[in-house]
């Protein structure tokens, strides 16, 4: 494993935010999901999600999620996304949200 500093890691801007919209993205190649943060202070961000396995969008509304927001957007078809919906493979290679286990404010910085 390559090892970094704590200045690298200190440039990865990672927060929590909630989940307020969340729907069937059928123009990508593999099953995903567009979804929309609330990210306090930085607003609502855009988010492509390859995590259909394991979750319906009615199941993600209100769930808080760890987001890294200082990632360039990204086109993915006709929706950019702005931030990366963070997450753990199972090990069968779905992925599980990577969350906190009680609520903290939108916007909330990892430290």
């Amino acid at each position: 494993m390559q090892t970094i500093d704590f200045t690298e890691f200190q440039r990865i801007d990672l927060r929590i935010g909630t989940i307020i919209r969340a729907e069937v993205f059928a123009k990508t190649k593999k099953p995903a999901y567009k979804i929309w943060v609330d990210l306090g202070t930085l607003g609502i961000k855009k988010s492509s999600a390859q995590i259909t396995f394991h979750y319906k969008p009615e199941d993600l509304l209100g769930r808080q999620v760890l987001c890294v927001c200082n990632f360039p957007p990204k086109q993915i078809a006709d929706f950019m996304s702005e931030v990366l919906v963070t997450g753990f493979d199972d090990g069968s290679g779905q992925i599980v949200l990577a969350s906190v286990d009680k609520n903290v404010p939108n916007g909330s910085k990892l430290y």
